[in-house]
């Protein structure tokens, strides 16, 4: 089953590197959602950039606030915010490769 979604009014948020995160995104899924404080995170191969969903921590756990349940759904979304980070950070230039 093929799962359409649109991924708008994508924003990074630069913030000095510190582990690998260098940006927080925020989005509107499917035009109903806002999705925030996603974490932009370097891959350790250096190749493009991992997305980190909030959590919530009680006590000894974390929660999961939200993330992408699909795979292909999980991709879609971080290959659109790839997109943005590489023209907001790197003026278009592709560092995914």
């Amino acid at each position: 089953m093929s799962q359409v979604i649109q991924i708008s009014e994508i924003q990074i948020i630069p913030v000095k590197p510190q582990d690998g995160l260098i940006a927080f995104a925020s989005f509107l899924l499917d035009g109903k959602y806002y999705v925030g404080s996603v974490g932009v995170l370097t891959r350790l191969n250096g190749e493009g950039f991992r997305l980190a969903y909030p959590t919530k921590k009680l006590g000894e756990k974390s929660l999961n606030i939200f993330y992408p349940i699909s795979a292909s759904v999980g991709r879609e979304i971080e290959e659109k915010v790839n997109q943005k980070v590489n023209e907001v950070l790197y003026g278009g230039k592709d560092k995914t490769i």
